[in-house]
């Protein structure tokens, strides 16, 4: 099962390394790391998804707890948030499997922002069952480049 924690942190030198120890040395593994600002430039809001059951989140929360440069943890439960991911790819094109690609693209809401004669740049974002019909639809004209930023996600409140 996945989780996505919503960490915010005292925006200082070595808190990333402090946090990413600590999931290290206690044998969590972290699937996305997402960290940045927020409107107030002294903290900072790590948004990380982890794998477990419901004891690993609960260790992950405890321990994340007892870090000095932790304000405040969020456990976002289905429903209580939204997210998106942000992937940039490149994918290999010819005259014949352009417009497809572009036809894709245009489903999709993604946006073409580099066209090269033998390639295009790609940028997509949404959640992640999006993100994976996406990819899925790309590879079969070949990628042959991708970074993705790992999820980032809002509480939704009333």
């Amino acid at each position: 099962m996945r989780h996505t924690i919503s960490v915010l942190v005292e925006n200082k030198f070595g808190v990333l390394t402090r946090i990413a120890g600590m999931f290290s040395g206690r044998g969590f593994n972290i699937d996305t790391l997402n960290v940045g600002p927020t409107l107030d430039p002294s903290t900072s809001r790590m948004t990380i998804v982890v794998r477990g059951d419901d004891t690993v989140l609960d260790q992950v929360v405890k321990q994340l707890n007892k870090l000095v440069d932790v304000i405040d943890i969020q456990d976002f439960r289905e429903g209580e948030y939204v997210d998106r991911e942000l992937v940039l790819l490149r994918v290999n094109v010819d005259s014949k499997t352009r417009a497809e690609v572009m036809q894709i693209c245009d489903i999709f809401r993604a946006k073409i922002i580099d066209v090269q004669p033998k390639n295009v740049s790609i940028e997509v974002t949404g959640n992640e069952s999006k993100i994976d019909k996406f990819l899925f639809l790309m590879r079969p004209f070949g990628i042959a480049d991708l970074t993705r930023t790992g999820r980032v996600a809002l509480a939704r409140k009333e």
